[in-house]
């Protein structure tokens, strides 16, 4: 058999972390993976382990780069934080208000913080889109904000997978100016020397891991139209080129880094917006980012969902014991955690997918190993 490549940094007591690490490969549950945690910006581990290649012939590295898909929103809330302060109503602004053809169709009164956390109805088109429209983000956005919403705005949410970043993305353009992307390489990752990508150059496709897809269809439980929409449809996500889909800014689903940089930029949730000693999100954005927007069943996943300004709170307990801890998962199992009580965050990131929409059950070991070790 061969032998399972498994490294990385252990700080002394965290040696459950790593058993748990290693016990996911020793069930074959995993290809190539990594896990990272720092508290207050002290490491606590950084492990990565097995390959990045389904013939098992080139080892994960620190240098190796994940697509995190849905873990990405986290991130890109954090960006939206960061300009709100641009607008005298921060999040409370509608969106029309900088973007008048939003109010197509009723939506002339949603607001930032309703958009930010599901509830614009608006999780994907209901009839028949070239699906290549996923790979145009600024004509995407326009053809989403179009739509007539499948609920009345304001009044529930429903997880809106892929469109959710293109509308932000959208916005946080006309806010600033500059796209989202940008905004993140320029105001957050260069100034700390973070490797995170929405929108991977080129030049960095090499470091990308390959994926193995899950088996099975995912649990969406009983099938409405709103879950219909955002992902039953033959058109619900792009035909995907693999260079274009990585290269374009896709801000709900193609950051791609490693566990340490996911993390890394999560700890601003647990640190109230500084990163290291920079203050990138002003305290009054801050607390307008991580305020609970919307809680209860969810029109499009089947679970009670607590939504934040695009960032999940922790009402499922996927993202450790604290209620408080706000979180991300992302399609085949990345997840990142930030605790602002313990001011920990933690990220996971793998290659081989599974069907879980939340609470995959790797991730689930390895979060319940770092508690107890904490």
């Amino acid at each position: 058999m061969t032998k399972i490549p498994i490294s990385g940094y252990t700080s002394p007591g965290f040696e459950p972390v790593r058993a748990a690490f290693e016990s996911n490969f020793s069930k074959a549950e995993e290809l190539g993976a990594a896990f990272y945690a720092e508290c207050n910006g002290v490491v606590l581990f950084d492990l990565i382990g097995g390959w990045t290649d389904r013939s098992r012939q080139q080892p994960w590295t620190g240098n190796t780069l994940a697509p995190v898909y849905s873990t990405t929103k986290g991130i890109a809330a954090l960006v939206l934080a960061s300009v709100i302060s641009k607008l005298p109503n921060g999040y409370e602004t509608p969106v029309s208000e900088l973007w008048p053809a939003f109010a197509a169709h009723g939506k002339e009164h949603l607001s930032i913080a309703e958009l930010a956390s599901h509830q614009a109805g608006l999780p994907g088109f209901p009839e028949p889109i070239d699906p290549e429209l996923w790979l145009a983000p600024d004509q995407c956005a326009d053809a989403l904000a179009s739509l007539a919403p499948l609920w009345p705005p304001g009044t529930a949410h429903g997880y809106h997978p892929q469109s959710w970043g293109y509308l932000i993305g959208k916005l946080v353009k006309i806010i600033d100016g500059r796209s989202l992307g940008t905004v993140l390489r320029e105001d957050f990752t260069a100034i700390a020397d973070i490797d995170f990508h929405i929108g991977t150059a080129a030049s960095e496709h090499a470091r990308i891991t390959d994926i193995m897809r899950p088996r099975q269809l995912a649990d969406l439980g009983e099938i409405n139209e709103p879950t219909r929409v955002a992902f039953l449809t033959k058109w619900a996500a792009s035909n995907r080129n693999a260079d274009t889909w990585r290269t374009i800014e896709i801000p709900s689903a193609n950051g791609h880094g490693h566990a340490k940089s996911t993390a890394r930029l999560y700890s601003l949730f647990a640190n109230q917006g500084r990163l290291d000693d920079r203050q990138i999100i002003t305290p009054e954005a801050y607390d307008g980012l991580i305020k609970r927007r919307t809680i209860g069943p969810d029109l499009v996943l089947p679970y009670e969902t607590d939504f934040a300004a695009g960032i999940m709170r922790n009402n499922l307990g996927f993202f450790g014991p604290n209620p408080e801890t706000f979180g991300h998962a992302g399609w085949g199992g990345s997840m990142a955690l930030a605790d602002p009580d313990e001011r920990i965050s933690a990220a996971y990131v793998m290659n081989q997918q599974s069907n879980k929409l939340i609470g995959d059950p790797r991730s689930k070991r390895l979060i319940d190993a770092l508690y107890k070790c904490y």
